[in-house]
């Protein structure tokens, strides 16, 4: 019987102390065997202490802290690179998206069906209402996504990607805000990836309740669609030094090199 992948679930956190204890306990409820990396951002409020006090309880096994905020994608980026599990996912340090979902996304990857699951929000499962222009924004950018990378999915901006951790960390990615999601997209596709899409459940949040997203972010995700589809990336180097400490500032990046 083979032994069971460890998925690595990476928590870029910034400015959420008021729900990453939560997200953390949701995380850990999951029946899997996980590893959790949870990245400060840089947060102006506690996130860091409660990310520090989760750690000291043994609910987070992996935390790192940036100094100043520095984007979801260049949080997402530091926690690849010290995650060790089987395969990598991110989790948002809100409420939006729900980790039991973990469980049925894996299930493409362990079969050896898929190297990548999106989870998306339009393919039929519980979710909030929120948004109409928000919703015709997320379809237009899967759309344009779609027509450069010749996948058909139904939500590239989904948050819920799971990759296959050798495949995640032969990808390079440069994008430090939320221009990570098209990017790495993009640079699944260019690597012929197999991709597989489930619907998940999504409970979206307002703005009063701390949602950091805006239009000028949609707006810059079309040049991202554009850039990284059209433009391929170049080699970064293939031997990375270790860190002992939490410490986040100098960790060097572990991509060696885009699929061919």
């Amino acid at each position: 019987m083979s032994k069971p992948l460890r998925v690595s679930v990476i928590i870029a956190a910034y400015n959420e102390e008021r729900t990453i204890g939560t997200v953390v306990e949701r995380v850990r409820a999951v029946p899997l065997d996980l590893e959790v990396v949870a990245v400060n951002d840089g947060s102006s409020d506690r996130t860091g202490a409660e990310i520090d006090r989760l750690y000291a309880a043994g609910k987070i096994d992996v935390a790192l802290h940036h100094s100043k905020n520095r984007g979801k994608g260049a949080a997402i980026r530091t926690g690849i690179a010290r995650s060790s599990g089987d395969v990598i996912i991110v989790q948002d340090a809100d409420l939006e998206y729900h980790p039991e979902e973990f469980v049925r996304m894996l299930r493409p990857i362990a079969r050896g069906q898929a190297d990548a699951v999106f989870g998306s929000r339009f393919l039929g499962e519980d979710r909030r209402v929120l948004y109409f222009w928000h919703s015709v924004g997320n379809k237009l950018l899967t759309l344009l996504s779609n027509m450069f990378s010749n996948l058909n999915l139904t939500d590239m901006e989904t948050g819920y990607k799971m990759v296959r951790a050798p495949l995640l960390k032969s990808l390079v990615l440069t994008s430090d805000r939320f221009g990570f999601e098209p990017e790495i997209t993009a640079r699944l596709a260019q690597a012929r990836a197999r991709v597989w899409e489930i619907g998940i459940s999504y409970s979206g949040r307002t703005y009063a309740e701390g949602k950091k997203i805006s239009w000028r972010d949609g707006a810059a995700a079309i040049w991202h669609i554009v850039r990284f589809n059209l433009v391929s990336p170049m080699a970064l180097p293939e031997s990375v030094p270790t860190k002992s400490d939490q410490s986040a500032e100098e960790l060097p990046l572990p991509w060696s090199r885009i699929l061919e």
